[in-house]
């Protein structure tokens, strides 16, 4: 950077000397401005960096601070600035009744430089055609990021009187919801989930593992439609599956269509393909569902993603599919610490945008070396921090994934009388009790259904038609035997 530009930095001399002499003059102002300004960059003007390094120094070390022992501590420091330079900076001010005020006007200073400075920077290196433009595009968010730490480190503190009342709020609006549609959260596609997390909650971070080909894409796309036909928008970054496959996934979950009918062998009598055009192609394009296929696979993207697809669109859901294709190139080297500072982002990500964040996750090989096949936190991939950070851990758990014949099983009564074929287990709930629920897993449409739920039964609709999840029956839409013969799932 130039020293033109250096010089002509954003700052304020005055509001430096207010800062630094209230400092000087009072131990409350110390108090005060030190709950904003945590380290000297506050400062631009090199001998109130000096003065303010003195001052901390001695507020850490709980020792008085005043005119004599500040200069004792900046000629400890072998600093150059004299004694008179501070009693001429502490008798320009009277009190330090606005010094909290001054300090966030000096915290505004120090983001203007920072954004000046990288914006500077990454200009010229812009400009440069031998830098990679992705790694161009990170370093930028990374420098964002710097700021919003800078933002987040002067936030003075709430007092309980403040909190009380948002809980106060949160109580009532609890207790106005009652019975089975007691949802505080988003809906998670499933009554009996709901019941369990009345929704998932602004700000949580939700990690739904399994082993490959359990159905982890076909559950969380459940909770994606119910809350795109309610109207709130949902961001799917996809790093395993392309947007066409996925695409092909959403429509089988949200129709009686075969994923095969959609994605291999499509239809063989033309009023099928008029019902799919007529009934289905108009209503799902018209969901508030958006897709990212082609993305890096890095935690700063998606991140960039997240806050781009939240400005635009306020999406109230956000869904990453899965953790271990997220990489972090600040953390390259050592995978356990990548993971880990992957899924803090994804906690600190939901925080900030006051959303529901679901990230999918694998299992590790360990479940199938165990008798007992239903998962454990400990078969959680790679580290540890993945369930410290997660407010939700939920498993999937299919017997017929491992050939268990469940049928007369004195382990699966409760789940064969329900209708049932799957447990979800809440190994880890943050916001309340861990427990099993059961849901019914319908492999040649890809999909999970609540057995318990009139509206889902898909063996009570009438063959040839599909339902579409909005307690009617539409079109008249091939049934399995039409298609394969013998009905037989692919």
């Amino acid at each position: 950077m130039s020293e033109v530009v250096k010089k002509n930095l954003p700052h304020s001399f005055d509001i430096e000397e207010a800062v630094i002499g209230a400092m000087l003059v009072d131990k409350n102002g110390v108090e005060e401005a030190m709950q904003v300004i945590k380290d000297s960059s506050a400062f631009y003007d090199p001998k109130h960096i000096e003065i303010f390094e003195a001052i901390q120094k001695l507020y850490s070390n709980s020792e008085p601070i005043d005119l004599l022992t500040v200069a004792k501590q900046l000629r400890s420091n072998d600093s150059s600035v004299g004694p008179e330079e501070i009693v001429s900076i502490s008798q320009k001010i009277v009190s330090s009744a606005h010094v909290e005020y001054h300090s966030m006007i000096l915290l505004q200073y120090r983001i203007r430089r920072m954004i000046v400075m990288f914006n500077t920077s990454v200009t010229v290196a812009a400009m440069d055609e031998t830098v990679d433009v992705f790694d161009l595009i990170a370093r930028w968010q990374n420098e964002f990021d710097s700021v919003a730490d800078v933002i987040t480190k002067g936030r003075a503190s709430v007092s309980i009187y403040e909190t009380m009342k948002e809980l106060t709020k949160r109580i009532e609006f609890i207790s106005k919801s009652t019975g089975d549609n007691s949802i505080t959260g988003i809906p998670t596609g499933f009554k009996r989930i709901d019941r369990f997390t009345s929704g998932y909650q602004p700000g949580d971070l939700i990690i739904l593992a399994a082993r490959p080909g359990m159905g982890k894409t076909s559950l969380v796309l459940k909770t994606v439609l119910e809350n795109a036909k309610v109207g709130n928008a949902v961001g799917f970054y996809s790093l395993e599956m392309d947007r066409v496959q996925l695409t092909g996934k959403i429509v089988a979950n949200d129709t009686n269509y075969h994923l095969k009918q959609l994605l291999k062998t499509g239809f063989d009598k033309p009023q099928y393909w008029e019902s799919y055009m007529v009934e289905h192609n108009p209503r799902i394009s018209d969901y508030p569902i958006h897709i990212v296929d082609e993305g890096g696979g890095d935690i700063s993207d998606i991140v960039v993603q997240a806050r781009q697809w939240k400005r635009k669109y306020g999406i109230k859901l956000l869904v990453v599919d899965y953790l271990q294709l997220v990489g972090d190139k600040t953390k390259k080297g050592n995978r356990e610490n990548e993971v880990s500072s992957v899924s803090r982002r994804f906690k600190l990500l939901a925080k900030e945008l006051k959303i529901p964040v679901i990230v999918l996750a694998q299992l590790s090989r360990a479940v199938e070396s165990r008798p007992n096949k239903r998962p454990l936190l400990s078969d959680l991939r790679e580290s540890g921090s993945i369930e410290q950070d997660a407010d939700i851990v939920q498993f999937i758990y299919r017997p017929d994934y491992y050939s268990i014949e469940i049928e007369g099983n004195h382990e699966y009564e409760e789940m064969v009388s329900e209708g049932a074929n799957t447990e979800v287990i809440f190994a880890k709930y943050r916001g309340g009790s861990t427990g099993t629920t059961n849901l019914k897993w319908i492999g040649d449409k890809t999909k999970f259904v609540d057995p318990t739920d009139p509206n889902e039964s898909v063996s009570k609709l009438p063959d040839g038609n599909v339902y579409n999840n909005s307690s009617q029956i539409v079109g008249d839409l091939p049934n399995a035997t039409d298609v394969f013969g013998d009905g037989s799932p692919f």
